[in-house]
């Protein structure tokens, strides 16, 4: 089997365990509405860490054997495992708007992935890596901080979160191909910064994803998610590994394009469920006062006056659940 060919098995069993890990995520975050980031006591929490484990450590091996722009976009396909995965697993069933803009954003990746071309591989400067970690560690606290905002809108605070954490797993996985091409040159002891950087992006990383769930469900934050991982690893082959477009200025231009549409399918997704909170807010209408004002008489009772929000029997319905924000918890 040819490196090419296991670094593409090895990123499809790395998105069946990332979808495996998310689909626990978002059962304990309904089930910990309190604990946002990391419900330690709970058992089924470090069975997602474990499957987020095993996930990136085949995610590494892939990166050692094929190029990040290859790598990086396969992860894209965790969404279309997780979602018939949650509908067998948990009987968490995805409408029809959430498979639409699965299959959206997957289709753009997989546009995105056919145009970025590999190129040999070497190692960014110390000036790139810091620059790289600043940028994302800024970019980090800005989208948390937009989250805390508007933690009015679930939906949207879990977008930003899931933005927030694809970002320090893309950029997570630059360091590590960063510190196998180090590697293979014989380096080792100059990568400790990097490691230690690899190792703060994941964890991270793992805790806002952990936090987007609550109050979203799993399609929209996990899409975010494996979306915008490949896409910042990409920029980020490109910028500092010396990745290209192929087809020059029109492949470049395809490549927006794909993008495009892989934002549209996130777009899609974010909107199902904009629409699901904005219709569980829609109040019971006022019943329309009878004729004369007052109540028909019923079993020989006397007549009463009409009453707009009459009392009966008490009925269980499904009420919004109430989140704190997971920013300012």
């Amino acid at each position: 089997m040819s490196a090419l060919a296991l670094s593409v098995l090895l990123s499809l069993a790395s998105a069946v365990a990332y979808a495996g890990g998310a689909i626990v995520q978002e059962q304990v975050a309904v089930s910990t509405p309190g604990m946002p980031y990391a419900p330690l006591r709970r058992p089924a929490w470090w069975a997602a860490v474990v499957l987020n484990g095993l996930g990136g450590v085949l995610h590494v091996v892939a990166l050692a054997c094929g190029p990040l722009s290859l790598v990086q976009p396969l992860g894209a396909l965790t969404i279309v495992f997780a979602l018939p995965m949650a509908a067998l697993f948990v009987g968490r069933r995805a409408g029809a708007t959430a498979w639409r803009g699965a299959v959206t954003a997957t289709v753009g990746l997989a546009g995105l992935l056919a145009l970025i071309g590999a190129s040999d591989a070497r190692s960014p400067s110390g000036a790139q890596r810091v620059a790289a970690a600043l940028v994302t560690a800024g970019g980090v606290v800005a989208l948390m901080l937009a989250a805390r905002a508007t933690h009015r809108h679930p939906a949207v605070r879990s977008v930003l979160l899931a933005v927030a954490s694809g970002a320090a797993f893309g950029m997570s996985s630059v360091f590590t191909k960063t510190v196998a091409v180090d590697w293979s040159g014989g380096v080792v002891l100059a990568d400790l910064p990097s490691l230690t950087v690899i190792g703060v992006l994941a964890t991270a990383g793992m805790l806002l994803s952990q936090a987007s769930y609550r109050g979203a469900g799993l399609a929209a934050p996990l899409s975010t998610l494996t979306v915008v991982n490949p896409v910042v690893a990409a920029g980020a082959g490109i910028t500092m590994f010396g990745e290209t477009f192929r087809h020059g200025t029109a492949g470049t231009a395809l490549a927006v394009g794909c993008a495009v549409v892989a934002a549209g399918g996130l777009v899609l997704l974010t909107s199902e469920r904009i629409d699901a909170e904005e219709t569980a807010r829609v109040p019971v209408p006022a019943r329309q006062a009878p004729a004369g004002g007052r109540e028909p008489a019923r079993h020989g009772e006397p007549a009463r006056p009409y009453d707009p929000f009459p009392r009966g029997p008490l009925v269980p319905v499904a009420a919004p659940e109430l989140h704190r924000d997971p920013v300012r918890s």
